[in-house]
């Protein structure tokens, strides 16, 4: 019983830090958020919707 704890708090912790490092892995703390305004969304449509 113990093993089966100890091995889902483990899987647990690898899934946090899997988010953790895809949260902010690619971005340094003093730069800002890439997509300010006038910047195209990466999906090349614009965030405000239809027109």
């Amino acid at each position: 019983m113990w093993l089966l704890l100890l091995e889902a708090l483990a899987a647990l912790l690898i899934l946090v830090f899997i988010v953790w490092w895809t949260m902010f892995s690619g971005r340094r703390r003093d730069e800002p958020h890439p997509s300010g305004p006038g910047e195209e969304h990466p999906s090349g449509h614009d965030e405000r919707g239809p027109h």
